[in-house]
């Protein structure tokens, strides 16, 4: 089955193919590829230890995305009936069979990883991860008396028998089965107990004995929960269930109240859809939890060293510099630095467009600046805005938003609140911003906005004019300093029409259709992306150069192919899922792809065509290569006219294809290869530096 590697079970009959090299990936395993290049981060020995800690935690969350949406979304299927074939032609049961033994493999993997290299290592630090049994007494009566005091009161044990039914397993959460026997009677009962979400998952000892999981201080004190009972066994054990919110936007009048009802419904109805359980549980334990919770053996995953690994950021979160890698400390963009009091950031866009390129630089000195003083400004009469994630109400970009609207300015934000994940926060943030006074609006009916737009507008001594911000990331401070991002700003006449239109649609009833500069999706993304691919096909010095997250949308796989096979050029650097095969003879033989994986999670995506002698277009914006990016989402992408600009974009391409200290490539038969290192050089660490050395030469 190709990439689709067999498992230990017999999967279902593959389907018949005319040929034996299809002409796509799976999508599911490309992206199971992407975690296990992550975990290759952690597996590092030449990373710090809290670094490496980190993107074991990475990973192991990574997984916990792939059940809760990719993996219920095939169980979907299957009990649907739908006979939908994946981009390579499987059935989501063929797919299903698939995913299972290279998720085992990687469980393994961590679990290797923590027990044989990160613990002893961690240990050596000073910072043990400890198991009760192992305790000096002191500290068992200390945690005792904590227990008593903290713990206990809160813990509600609930039985299994004829008069209490199995209780509701909740979606990631731990708990701990215990299995007591009357004395008297030598029946044998279940029982769970549901670790509260309130205290942390790693207790810090006294005395410097390092950390214990909650979960065991819990199991060791369980005769405390079951007086008069005798303790047969405890075993932690996670359930991973449906994140779907099975929304019919259609026929919601108030897409608030349908997306909280799809949150309540999600809470006590969606299906599970992963156990995990620690090896030393028992058959009949495990049995009982796979027939209360509908699942099978397929959907079992063991592990013999630690639940939920994802829990160690709790770990990396400490302060132990000496064990990480040296903080980043974003410079001020060049543009936007003056040598006394504040900058006008107005003024300077009006000198021309700036680019930003975070982590870099920095998100507080460029974006949440120039909202700040957008709000303060009494110039400024409009502030439109798009929200698809942020770091919660309590940030100055919120604050900021806030005050304008009380200032009497007219503030709109566009709130995305079926933004995966964060559905509950982006509810909480909408109430808070409609409190303030800002308008808050939900978008289009049928699809998510994802797009990153601000527009500001603003009463000048020659009339109004319009400032423009257009971004590749989301509008968070928090992951502003961790992920790779590019941001336009602009005053330009034309794209501030377009922003103006774009808002237009995305909070009124317009139907726009065509833009002047901007590329928007669903309507004119799709057909702009192939029509510069066509003019590169037809050219004899065809170029081309993407980098995205993801690359999974067949009519721009064949559009590629098809500019191969016309011996255009093509470099492609995908970060995540890539369903295209490179260098298949007669195909896509002059196509390259790399996955850059770093501290810095690359986010931004640009798109480049053409050659020097015909010149070169840039563009970058929020859009990925995939069917839902292209179809689902309203994204907008922008085209960077400035050649100073310009020069930077390509700039980045070019290091990316430069790097061989983070890079991978993606070889025709879907196996990934670290590049050997012979330059040496890694493109995050040479942008820190150009990026130092930018705001020495071009600051004042």
């Amino acid at each position: 089955m190709d990439r689709l590697r067999q498992p230990d079970v017999e999967p279902p009959a593959p389907c018949e193919r005319p040929d034996s090299e299809p002409r796509y990936f799976n999508r599911e395993v490309t992206w199971l590829d992407f975690n296990a290049r992550v975990l290759a981060l952690a597996e590092d020995e030449s990373q710090p230890a809290l670094e490496r800690v980190k993107f074991l935690a990475i990973s192991s969350r990574n997984l916990d995305h792939l059940f809760q949406v990719r993996v219920a979304g095939l169980k979907t299927q299957i009990a649907a009936r739908v006979g939908a074939r994946s981009i390579d032609e499987h059935t989501a049961a063929e797919q299903l069979a698939a995913i299972r033994p290279l998720v085992l493999e990687q469980v393994e993997r961590q679990d290797e990883l923590l027990r044989k290299d990160l613990a002893p290592r961690l240990r050596d630090l000073g910072i043990p991860l400890r198991s009760w049994d192992e305790l000096p007494p002191s500290v068992c009566a200390h945690l005792s008396r904590d227990f008593d005091s903290r713990i206990f009161p809160v813990l509600t044990p609930l039985s299994v028998d004829p008069a209490h039914p199995f209780p509701y397993i909740s979606n990631l959460s731990l708990n701990v089965a215990v299995v007591v026997r009357d004395p008297d009677t030598q029946v044998h009962r279940f029982a769970r107990i549901k670790v509260p979400p309130l205290f942390p998952r790693w207790l810090e000892l006294p005395e410097g004995e390092g950390f214990l999981p909650v979960e065991q201080l819990i199991a060791a004190h369980a005769p405390a929960l079951f007086p008069g009972m005798e303790i047969v066994s405890c075993s932690p054990f996670r359930v991973t269930r449906d994140a779907d919110l099975a929304l019919d936007e259609t026929d919601a009048e108030d897409l608030l109240q349908a997306v909280e009802s799809g949150l309540k419904r999600r809470l006590r109805m969606n299906a599970a859809v992963r156990l995990e359980v620690p090896d030393r549980m028992s058959e009949r334990i495990r049995k009982l939890l796979l027939a209360e919770l509908d699942l099978t053996d397929d959907d079992v995953y063991v592990t013999r060293e630690l639940l939920d690994p994802g829990s160690l950021w709790e770990i990396h979160a400490l302060d132990r510099p000496d064990a990480k890698r040296s903080s980043h400390v974003p410079v001020t963009p060049p543009a936007f630095t003056v040598e006394d009091g504040d900058p006008d950031l107005f003024a300077a866009i009006r000198a021309g467009d700036v680019l930003v390129h975070h982590p870099y630089e920095s998100f507080s000195d460029s974006f949440e600046a120039f909202l700040a003083q957008a709000a303060e400004d009494p110039a400024v009469l409009a502030i439109k805005h798009t929200l698809y994630r942020t770091s919660g109400v309590e940030n100055t970009l919120v604050r900021n938003l806030m005050d304008a609207a009380e200032a009497g300015k007219q503030v709109v934000t566009l709130v995305e609140l079926t933004a995966r994940f964060d559905e509950q926060a982006n509810i909480k943030l909408a109430r808070v911003l409609e409190e303030a006074g800002v308008h808050v609006v939900y978008g289009v009916v049928g699809l998510k906005s994802h797009c990153k737009v601000t527009l500001v507008v603003r009463a000048e001594r020659d009339g109004i004019r319009r400032y423009v911000h257009i971004g590749t990331g989301n509008y968070n401070p928090a992951t502003a300093r961790s992920y790779e991002d590019l941001g336009l700003f602009t005053c330009s006449d034309a794209l501030a029409a377009d922003a103006t239109e774009l808002f237009n649609y995305l909070t009124g009833c317009s139907k726009q259709t065509a833009y002047r500069k901007l590329l928007v999706a669903p309507r004119t993304l799709r057909p702009s992306l192939l029509e510069e691919i066509e003019r590169e096909k037809n050219a004899p010095d065809g170029r081309i150069v993407i980098k995205v997250n993801g690359l999974a949308d067949r009519t721009l796989i064949d559009a590629l192919y098809d500019a191969s096979r016309a011996g255009t050029e093509i470099d492609l650097i995908v970060r995540g899922t890539c369903c295209l095969r490179p260098g298949v003879p007669g195909l896509s033989e002059t196509i390259r792809v790399r996955s850059i994986v770093g501290p810095f999670l690359e986010h931004s995506r640009i798109y480049r065509f053409g050659s020097d002698a015909r010149g070169v277009r840039h563009y970058v914006g929020s859009a990925d290569l995939m069917p839902r990016n292209l179809d689902g989402r309203v994204e907008v992408v922008v085209r960077v006219e400035s050649p100073p600009l310009a020069a930077r974009v390509e700039e980045v391409l070019d290091l990316c294809l430069a790097d061989d200290t983070l890079a991978w490539e993606l070889d025709r038969d879907g196996s990934w290869r670290r590049l050997n290192r012979t330059r040496g050089l890694c493109v995050q660490e040479e942008l820190v530096g150009r990026a130092a050395e930018r705001a020495l030469e071009e600051g004042i």
